[in-house]
């Protein structure tokens, strides 16, 4: 029988590539499928073939946040607790070090709770509207756009988080129980649940953990880069999707020398804050490499590509390349840890450097080492020299190709979308109110 499923997207355009497969598995399989975005990204649903339900203002995050900013109600980035903790305290086991009290609570009120309220006090109204309206079966929720757990709630439909990345959200969030309940009664803050729970009574919804993690969860990442919860979790094979793509004449010829693929993201095109890398230290790492036998590729907008002037004779510098058809042909990706970069990476078994503070860059470094996959290093110590000398190991050093090839088979063994499709109709029918 068929059902409605009803996607719900974080406002930025990679989050919503991530779910764009599965919605076409469940569509193609015959069921209903909608996406509610803000309407800043009703373009990108509806140009990759999906229903589009706009939800929220329209006020883009990018402007949402300089406002905040502005408003002093959100940390600017220099403001903000510095993101890369040891990555022990996010390590396996129920004996890790779990962080203290303060610095849980330091990273909920300037990361966890601004980050949710950004990305859904604008969406909770027209959302739960339209869920009342629609009455969709499964509500598939981005894994900190909340918005969508409330709204299936309120109308008794089965829900489940879509990651994008290492659930660390989760992890935080049992540290934050946890060690919450050693504090004496009158110190037990829980900033996440104040924000949550008034907006879940507005529609006649009670607060619960399950609100917070969903019936289930579905995950494209390898089952060693997961944390242990009791969670339910099911697996998904990633499959790429980067929006309109156009395959270009050069990249229908195989590399003359091995390929190394350096791209930062697109988010950097509208939001120039999150460019990881100044123009300076790029074009001095890729003068570094330019006495090497490689082909590199650089992917940057063009007023980047304008202030980078001269670049050495073995680097193609490109506007965009659809990153699941450049990918198999490389030899090493130099790239800033986004969700597409990094597990397109490993779906193409390919060495990666990560460049990158995101919150969950020392976990997935800790992971790749392990993997013996790839290396990282934060922007501060960017470099000519670093990036050769990283470079070069990953090229020379099999190891690398071997740790990265392992990793791409765990990820091929998981059920592509299509294949996911029956288990989603179960557990639809299984929690669906």
């Amino acid at each position: 029988m068929a059902v409605r499923v009803l996607f719900v997207t974080l406002p930025w355009k990679t989050h919503l590539f991530n779910f764009v497969p599965l919605a076409w598995a469940l569509q193609t399989a015959g069921h209903e499928v909608h996406v509610a975005a803000e309407p800043d990204l009703t373009g990108a649903v509806t140009g990759a073939g999906l229903t589009a339900v706009p939800v929220g203002s329209g006020e883009t995050m990018g402007e949402r946040v300089r406002r905040a900013w502005r408003e002093g109600t959100l940390p600017t980035p220099e403001e903000a607790p510095p993101p890369g903790h040891p990555v022990e305290l996010y390590d396996l086991g129920p004996d890790r070090q779990r962080l203290s009290w303060q610095e849980l609570n330091r990273i909920h009120d300037t990361l966890v709770v601004p980050r949710a309220w950004l990305s859904n006090d604008t969406m909770f109204d027209d959302l739960v509207a339209y869920c009342r309206s629609w009455r969709p079966d499964l509500v598939i929720w981005n894994a900190v756009t909340f918005a969508g757990s409330v709204a299936a709630a309120a109308v008794g439909a089965a829900h489940a988080r879509f990651l994008f990345s290492v659930d660390l959200y989760s992890r935080l969030r049992d540290d934050q129980l946890t060690v919450m309940a050693r504090q004496p009664p009158q110190d037990r803050r829980d900033g996440l649940k104040d924000w949550f729970a008034p907006w879940a009574a507005k529609y006649g919804v009670e607060f619960s953990e399950e609100l917070v993690n969903g019936h289930f969860s579905i995950d494209q990442m390898p089952a060693s880069f997961r944390l242990d919860f009791p969670h339910r979790t099911v697996s998904m094979r990633h499959v790429p999707y980067n929006g309109p793509a156009v395959i270009p004449a050069w990249l229908a010829e195989p590399p003359r020398a091995p390929r190394v693929l350096m791209t930062f993201g697109v988010s950097v095109r509208s939001w120039p804050e999150l460019q990881v890398v100044p123009v300076e230290r790029l074009r001095e790492s890729l003068d570094s490499l330019a006495d090497l036998d490689v082909e590199v590729v650089v992917t940057l907008p063009d007023d980047v590509r304008a202030s980078l002037g001269r670049v050495p004779a073995n680097v193609r510098v490109v506007d965009f390349v659809p990153l699941h058809a450049v990918l198999p042909t490389c030899s090493a990706v130099v790239h800033h840890g986004g969700a597409g970069s990094f597990n397109g990476s490993l779906l193409s078994g390919v060495p990666q450097l990560l460049v990158s503070t995101a919150l969950d860059a020392p976990f997935k470094d800790h992971h790749l080492r392990a993997a013996g996959a790839g290396l990282a290093i934060t922007p501060d110590r960017f470099s000519g020299p670093l990036i050769r000398e990283n470079v070069v190991r990953m090229l020379e050093d099999p190891a690398f190709r071997a740790g990265a090839e392992t990793l791409r088979r765990e990820i091929m063994s998981y059920p592509a979308p299509n294949a996911l499709v029956p288990e989603l109709e179960r557990l639809t029918a299984e929690h669906r109110a």
